[in-house]
């Protein structure tokens, strides 16, 4: 039996209201869009971008905790239910976590973009204590789900990630107001390595070892293996968090080889889900998570590259755009366009009473054609820009990018309202 089949199993009985999850879908594409608008207006800081309040700093948090962070929520209280086969014992903590993160998100970031300190600290306390809610569901979960040992362990190493990510956080923002840190800069790089690597990274590699096989109709990956590679994950994710909070070059590049271990074996065990799967064809959304598959180990060449002056003047801003906007963001886009439809679909299935709609009649391909195309573009363009230190050239990618988001709002807006229908 394939992991699909074991999956599906049931699955219907254990679905959120469709409106719980596409609310935190839907909040994503509205981030995306404000991510790009954000970089067009800070691109003249962008491409040398070291931290310190303005648009660049708004358009990062904009994509990590506006896109990235609601999709992982949307994604983890719908798929690991149905995953682990238990229910959530109430849907009303997921909708408190919607109205804290979302509205104190909009504050921390419009104090990032200003500058000001209260709406930071008061937008940076809404959010922890919106994220610390989701990590209390993530864990009840997570302590359910013995079958997936596997993705579980990656589960707990991601939440673990996360309460130190909103630590740190919070001690950045405060930093602002009443400097209480002795090196931002040091903890600015580790809280990126806790939330790039640790927390959605670790995430994202947890559920694909579910999600892949799923789409290919393929067993999971080799236990024995998917456990050393997540040994190896958790300590390139321990060991380079510690090296940017003590400032240590030699630390940080041995967690960053210990880190090339880990992706490539991942990647070894995805390309042999591939291999072994019954379905071949996986379209478009398999084009934009093989790219974020190979972007993973290049953006830690970059940052060993960079850690010695070797990826340029602007080889620091080159690999935290690689990290988040590379691997991270290109592999959750080609994820999203999978798992909308596909939770759309069993939702009408649910609602109808019968077989579920096609996939091709929740979406059009076409949208997503254009997105793909916007947005490998734009990560080429910007890529070349923080190399060349343009403005213009930035300005040129903002503008591709800021397309493929209004294209993929669009894709995601129709998912959602022939669900309605």
């Amino acid at each position: 039996m394939t992991l699909a089949a074991t999956f599906l199993a049931g699955a219907k009985s254990r679905l959120l209201p469709a409106s719980v999850p596409f609310r935190f879908f839907a909040a994503a594409a509205f981030f995306h869009l404000l991510m790009w608008l954000a970089l067009l207006a800070g691109a003249e800081q962008a491409a040398d971008f070291r931290g310190g309040p303005g648009p660049a700093l708004a358009a990062v948090h904009f994509l990590t905790l506006g896109v990235l962070t609601m999709s992982a929520i949307g994604a983890s209280v719908q798929l690991l239910p149905v995953a682990t086969r238990r229910a959530h014992a109430a849907v009303w903590p997921i909708r408190l976590v919607f109205w804290l993160v979302v509205p104190g998100m909009l504050v921390l970031i419009a104090g990032m973009y200003t500058g000001e300190p209260s709406p930071l600290n008061i937008g940076a306390t809404l959010t922890s204590v919106g994220l610390i809610a989701f990590a209390t569901l993530l864990a009840d979960n997570l302590r359910r789900a013995g079958a997936l040992a596997v993705v579980a362990a990656y589960g707990w190493a991601s939440l673990v990630a996360l309460i130190l990510l909103v630590a740190l956080g919070f001690a950045l923002a405060l930093d602002y107001e009443i400097a209480i840190l002795t090196n931002h800069r040091a903890v600015a790089l580790a809280h990126m390595i806790l939330g790039g690597f640790g927390f959605m990274g670790m995430l994202a590699i947890g559920f694909s070892h579910v999600l892949v096989p799923m789409f290919a109709l393929a067993a999971a990956p080799a236990k024995r293996a998917a456990f050393t590679a997540f040994v190896l994950a958790s300590a390139a994710v321990t060991i380079g968090g510690a090296g940017a909070l003590i400032d240590s070059t030699a630390i940080l590049t041995f967690a960053a080889l210990v880190g090339l271990c880990a992706a490539g074996l991942y990647l070894w065990l995805m390309h042999r889900v591939l291999v072994t799967g019954m379905r071949k064809r996986l379209g478009l959304s398999f084009v934009l998570i093989r790219a974020g598959w190979f972007m993973l180990p290049a953006t830690l060449l970059i940052g060993i590259a960079a850690l010695y002056g070797l990826a340029g003047p602007n080889g620091p801003t080159l690999f935290g755009f690689m990290l988040t906007g590379g691997w991270l963001l290109t592999f959750l886009l080609g994820i999203l366009q999978r798992i909308l439809p596909f939770l759309a679909s069993m939702h009408a299935a649910r609602s109808a009473g019968g077989a579920p709609p096609l996939l091709s009649e929740l979406a059009a391909s076409g949208l997503l054609k254009v997105h793909a195309v916007c947005h490998g573009t734009a990560l080429v363009v910007l890529a070349s820009a923080i190399a060349a230190d343009s403005t213009m050239y930035l300005r040129i990618g903002a503008a591709i990018g800021l397309i493929g988001a209004v294209v993929f709002g669009w894709f995601t807006g129709q998912v959602t309202r022939r669900l309605r229908a």
